[in-house]
């Protein structure tokens, strides 16, 4: 077994005798498998190993024994060790994340951490092919694209999983052969998590009934994909350098252009985009949309469809996209742009992911989102100025806007209704305030008063499949301080 992981190292590139090697070891036995392993290569090939373990504060007494465990062992072994200690349910709730993609953002934060301070050069982790066969049935399930097909990666970067040519059943064999003990953490037995119920359930019953060998063809499929993908990637770039210029291409002003790295805008020169083949151009679309968002993160098909079907609009049509990003309709084509930074609102009434009109994106006040839910998705925003909502319940294009006539909104569990007007005089909110109010709606159905209260039939309920996020002045209080200066400063007017 060592060999295999010698020689899966060698193929992929992912060490020399020149690194410096940060191991995360949570203590579990794919962690302490892969510190061994290390450790014994490091004795090979001359680099140097130290470890990280990062305390999730979530599991009391266990994480506790867990962190003294890993504090003993890299004693005993001469591994140099740093542990984090973090509040991942406070972080979760926080950002609004679930606890396990909260724990996950903290260990990389942690581990980036220590390779910069200490001058390291690779962060190893642990995955095995059992987590690259669970990966794969998730995002399948949850609807992916070629990306979500390739599974984790050997190697990108820094980031390497030297244990991917492994399964599970491997590595425990490989310690109890050896007399290394290791941590159990209970909370992977449970069906908390939709990982926990893929690899408790799924992943055995298909090994069981369907195919032994189903994990190993998963990893085989995954390889096969991720050259694959490789290979589209740079047909995407090749097309995408045939019909799309990139703003600082054109300009001096700063940015990244053909390297991948942040850009000020785009044109896509629609002549030359049907020139790409059917199957390549919505991955050309993403990417531009990527590119000049900055980010991947829930950029995914409703945004290429926003784009596809504006290529057909009349020219000076815009839309918005996430991150501050907006699309417009130009005699070329689709221009993207970043949207400045907002000063004050000057337009009263804005359509999410629809037309809108030149100039006024400038100013809405709200970042939106559209992304699908997890079934472990169970912790929601309580920022008061970020909410999410059940999309799929939304029957109109949703509008951001200042009160009308006939506006109402759902108070309560059992429906009932309330007039937006009958709501403002019972919150006792001066006449002064209520026309500068910000209101999310769905028709004349209020689905937020920004500030005050969410309407109760479009709260995320287990059936919500799609979540659409609202966040106004990003999800800070700016606006409502506003507010509550004129509030107090106005009285207790009548309409």
């Amino acid at each position: 077994m060592y060999q295999r992981v010698k020689e899966y190292i060698r193929r992929y590139h992912m060490l020399d005798g020149r690194d410096r090697v940060i191991a995360g070891v949570s203590g579990g036995a794919d962690s302490i498998c892969l510190l061994f392993m290390l450790i014994e290569l490091s004795r090979e090939s001359g680099f140097s190993v130290s470890a990280v373990h990062v305390h999730h504060g979530l599991r009391g007494d266990a994480a506790d024994a867990d962190a003294a465990f890993v504090k003993k062992l890299c004693g005993e072994q001469g591994v140099e060790l740093r542990i984090f200690y973090e509040d991942v349910r406070g972080y979760a709730r926080e950002k609004g994340l679930t606890q396990e993609e909260a724990g996950r953002n903290l260990r990389r934060e942690n581990f980036l951490r220590v390779l910069e301070e200490t001058g390291g050069t690779k962060i190893a982790l642990a995955h095995h092919q059992n987590d690259n066969a669970e990966t794969l049935i998730w995002n399948l399930c949850r609807g992916c694209g070629l990306r979500g097909l390739k599974g984790i990666a050997p190697a990108a970067g820094v980031w390497i999983r030297p244990l991917l040519c492994l399964k599970r059943e491997e590595i425990e064999s490989y310690l109890e052969n050896r007399g290394i003990s290791y941590c159990t953490d209970e909370s992977n037995l449970t069906d908390d998590y939709t990982r926990n119920r893929i690899r408790n359930h799924v992943t055995p019953y298909l090994e069981q009934h369907v195919n032994s060998r189903a994990v190993l063809h998963m990893s085989e499929t995954m390889e096969q994909m991720r050259l694959v993908g490789e290979f589209v990637e740079q047909e995407v770039k090749r097309y995408g350098d045939m019909c799309i210029r990139y703003r600082d291409e054109e300009t001096e002003v700063s940015g990244r252009g053909r390297s991948g790295a942040l850009v000020s805008g785009a044109v896509l020169y629609d002549a030359k985009f049907q020139q790409v083949p059917e199957a390549l151009r919505g991955f050309v679309l993403q990417e531009m949309i990527c590119r000049v968002a900055g980010r991947r993160k829930d950029i995914g098909n409703i945004h290429i469809k926003i784009l596809e079907e504006l290529l057909v609009k009349q020219v000076g049509r815009q839309v918005q996209l996430p991150y501050g990003v907006c699309a417009r309709r130009c005699y070329e084509g689709i221009e993207l742009f970043v949207l400045p930074p907002r000063e004050s609102p000057g337009e009263t009434e804005y359509e999410l992911f629809g037309d809108m009109d030149e100039g006024t994106l400038h100013t809405c006040p709200v970042e939106a989102r559209v992304f699908q839910r997890t079934a472990d998705m169970v912790i929601f925003p309580e920022n008061p100025y970020t909410k999410w909502f059940d999309y799929d319940i939304i029957k109109n294009t949703v509008k951001i806007r200042h009160r009308e006539p006939g506006d109402y909104i759902t108070i309560a569990k059992d429906g009932g209704t309330q007039k937006l007007k009958q709501y403002f005089i019972n919150e006792k909110i001066p006449g002064s305030l209520r026309d500068k109010i910000w209101l999310a709606a769905d028709g004349k159905h209020i689905m937020w008063i920004v500030g005050y209260r969410q309407n109760q039939k479009y709260q995320i309920a287990e059936k919500t499949r799609r979540i659409l996020e609202l966040k106004f002045y990003g999800g800070q209080d700016d606006g409502r301080k506003r507010q509550s200066d004129d509030f107090r400063s106005g009285g207790c007017e009548k309409d």
